[in-house]
């Protein structure tokens, strides 16, 4: 039984919209051009083609076509002029992260890593991981020592922030290995909630993966933030976890990303997750 999704590498796409667009040949319109007025902002075609959506022709044709939104209106003007550090970009109605100062990464976090940028123990940790990616970031929420998967490490401390409270109630996704096979009651009291030492707990969603030998692996899904929240939930129940790996955060996703490894997230997905928290 193998479900676990460490097992090959994830090839990273380019942030373009789409292959024809990263294709779009060479247009005279694309290369700079000397600001013909001191309106204040960017052209939203050089804002867009910055951000990788698609050469400054390719840009003026999906603003044409109606496909692009400012703030939530619909772009039918050429020319129009943003500032990329405030405004809300989308494109077929998926919002896009166009500012260049905050970078986001996904690190499949391995077993005995701890979440922190430095141990005064010696301990590892995914500072270490990071190397010289590490300066100026931090860690969004915690995976215990114990767990694995999906972290994110941001530079954006208010999109962290948010990320982790949890008021804004953000989805985080695990699969757990656990002993013995799964009682459809157990499911039903998982969701209606039960009470731990701290409280009252429940899960959003809950599901049994697969079941062989004994060993069961299911997928939790909650927004809980507690200290060990999905081991000590399952256990409550009968359900004793062996392995925990998580493989979602909001819309960002684990994939087939192999253990150890880093990407960057696109910029689609900062958009997303901006859109998430209310950013």
């Amino acid at each position: 039984m193998n479900t676990f999704p460490n097992d090959e590498s994830l090839t990273e796409g380019g942030e373009g919209w789409s292959e024809d667009m990263e294709l779009a040949p060479v247009h005279p319109g694309d290369r700079e051009e000397p600001e013909s007025d001191d309106r204040p902002g960017e052209r939203l075609q050089k804002v867009l083609a910055r951000a990788g959506i698609g050469s400054r022709r390719v840009s003026e044709e999906m603003i044409e076509a109606g496909r692009i939104s400012v703030n939530g209106a619909v772009v039918r003007t050429q020319g129009m002029r943003v500032d990329p550090q405030t405004a809300v970009i989308a494109v077929d109605g998926r919002r896009i992260d166009v500012r260049n100062d905050k970078i986001t990464y996904a690190l499949n976090k391995p077993f005995g890593v701890i979440t922190a940028m430095s141990d005064d123990r010696g301990r590892p940790t995914v500072g270490d991981m990071m190397g010289d990616l590490a300066p100026g970031l931090v860690h969004v929420g915690r995976l215990d020592q114990d767990t694995e998967g999906l972290l994110l490490l941001t530079t954006d401390g208010e999109l962290a922030h948010r990320l982790a409270h949890p008021s804004f109630e953000v989805r985080k996704s695990y699969l757990a290995q656990v002993s013995g096979s799964v009682s459809r009651d157990i499911a039903r009291r998982l969701r209606s909630g039960v009470e731990l030492e701290d409280g009252p707990a429940k899960v959003d969603s809950f599901q049994v993966v697969d079941t062989h030998a004994g060993q069961s692996v299911v997928e939790v899904v909650l927004h809980e933030g507690r200290k060990h929240i999905v081991r000590r939930l399952l256990a409550e129940v009968g359900l004793p976890v062996s392995r925990l790996t998580r493989t979602a955060v909001g819309p960002v996703e684990l994939a087939r990303m192999r253990t150890g490894t880093i990407r960057r997230l696109t910029r689609q997905e900062v958009g997303a997750l901006h859109e998430l928290v209310g950013l």
